[in-house]
C-alpha cells in the first residue's frame, strides 16, 4: 500500500488494484495528518484541533472515534481486507495508543518519500552527469498531482507539512533547470521558466536561470528585460531592489562575461542539504511550519469573526438611525423632549 500526499490524499495498492480515496474533508484531513505523523502517536487533542480547530463539537472525542472507524474500514479494503480475492488480508493500519492514534510505521510508503529519494540522487550526480540528474528531477516532479495534501489542510499539522513540501518542490524545480543549463539544454527551458517567474515573482532564482538561458540563446536584450521585470515587481511589492546575485548577473550580461557561456550552469546558488543532516533540519523546522500555519488559521478565523460582527452591527444600526435637523447623522436620535439624558431609539437612556 502506498499513501500519496503530493496532491489529493489517497491510498493505492496497484498490485491489488485498489484505489482508496476519502470522500469528506474531515476524512482526508485525518488520513493526511496520520500519514504526516506516520509511526508517531498523535493525541486525540491534536487530531481534534486538526479537524475542527477552535470550534470543536461538544462530543469531539466521540466524533473523532467515528471518523477513525470509517477510515479504518476504508483502509481495510474490500472483503474485510482481502486484496482482490487473494488470501492475504491487510493488517490494521491505524492503531489505538494510550494518547491517541498511530498510522503504523512499517511499511508506510509515500510518494513524498519517493520524491525525496529521487531528488537526493539527482543532486549527488549533478556535477558529473547533469543530463541524468535533470531526468531524475523531472521524474520526481511528475509525482506531484496537485498541491501537497490538497483538500486536507484544515489544521496546523497538514498545513505545516504542505508548506514544507511546496518549498522542496520549488527547490527541485530550480535544481532541474540548473541541470538543464549544465547539459546545454538552454533552448528547451525558456518557456517553462517564463511561466515560473510569473507564478513565483518573488523567487529570484527563477529569474536568474531564465536570464542565463536567454543569454546562451543569443537573446541578450530579453535577458536584460527579465532583470528589469524582476526589479519592477520587487520594488512595487516589497520596496526593495533585487539581491546581489541577480544584480551581479545583470552586470555580467552587460559586460559579456565569458563565464556565462563556459560555466556549467547559472551563477551558483546555495546547495541544499541532503542526507541525515537534512532530515534532522526538516524535523526541527516542521514544528515551526505547523505553528505558523496554526497562527495563520487563527488570524483568518478572527478576521472572519470581525467581518461577521461588522455586518451584524451594520444591520442593527441601519434600521435605527433617524435623520437629525442639524449635524451629522448618528445611530440614535436626539430630542429636547428626552430631558438631560440622550435616549437611544431602543428606549435606553445614555448619560
Amino acid at each position: 500500500m502506498q499513501f500519496r500526499i503530493l496532491g489529493l490524499v489517497e491510498a493505492r495498492d496497484d498490485e491489488a488494484g485498489l484505489h482508496l480515496l476519502p470522500t469528506g474533508a474531515k476524512q482526508r484531513a485525518l488520513l493526511g495528518c496520520l500519514v504526516v505523523k506516520a509511526g508517531q502517536s498523535v493525541s486525540v487533542r491534536q487530531l481534534v484541533d486538526e479537524l475542527w480547530g477552535e470550534q470543536p463539537p461538544a462530543n469531539a472525542a466521540n466524533a473523532l472515534q467515528v471518523h477513525v472507524g470509517r477510515l479504518r474500514r476504508l483502509l481495510s479494503g474490500p472483503d474485510g481486507g482481502r486484496a482482490a480475492g487473494r488470501a492475504r488480508a491487510y493488517p490494521p493500519w491505524i492503531t489505538t495508543t494510550s494518547r491517541g492514534y498511530t498510522l503504523r510505521p512499517s511499511p508506510v510508503e509515500t510518494d513524498a518519500a519517493r520524491f525525496q529519494q529521487l531528488t537526493d540522487t539527482a543532486r549527488r550526480i549533478l556535477p558529473e552527469d547533469p543530463g541524468q540528474a535533470g531526468e531524475l528531477l523531472r521524474r520526481a516532479l511528475s509525482l506531484w498531482r496537485g498541491p501537497a495534501l490538497e483538500g486536507s489542510v484544515l489544521g496546523g499539522i497538514c498545513a505545516g507539512r504542505a508548506a514544507q513540501l511546496e518549498e522542496h518542490r520549488l527547490t527541485a524545480l530550480e535544481t532541474m533547470y540548473d541541470a538543464y543549463l549544465r547539459a546545454g539544454r538552454h533552448g528547451e527551458i525558456t518557456g517553462e521558466l517564463m511561466v515560473l517567474t510569473t507564478d513565483h515573482p518573488m523567487r529570484e532564482r527563477f529569474y536568474d536561470l531564465l536570464m542565463v538561458a536567454y543569454y546562451r540563446c543569443g537573446r541578450q536584450a530579453e535577458a536584460l528585460g527579465v532583470y528589469e521585470r524582476a526589479r519592477n515587481r520587487m520594488l512595487h511589492d516589497l520596496g526593495v531592489e533585487p539581491g546581489p546575485v541577480l544584480r551581479g548577473l545583470m552586470q555580467a550580461i552587460l559586460h559579456h562575461d565569458p563565464a556565462l557561456v563556459t560555466a556549467p550552469g547559472a551563477l551558483p546558488a546555495a546547495a541544499p542539504r541532503t542526507g541525515p543532516a537534512a532530515v534532522e533540519a526538516d524535523a526541527s523546522v516542521l514544528p515551526l511550519f505547523e505553528e505558523i500555519a496554526r497562527l495563520q488559521g487563527r488570524i483568518e478565523r478572527l478576521q472572519q469573526e470581525q467581518n461577521q460582527l461588522l455586518c451584524r452591527f451594520n444591520e442593527l444600526t441601519a434600521g435605527t438611525a433617524r435623520p437629525v435637523a442639524a449635524g451629522p447623522a448618528v445611530p440614535w436620535a436626539v430630542s429636547s423632549a428626552d430631558g438631560p439624558g440622550v435616549r437611544a431609539s431602543g428606549g435606553r437612556t445614555r448619560r
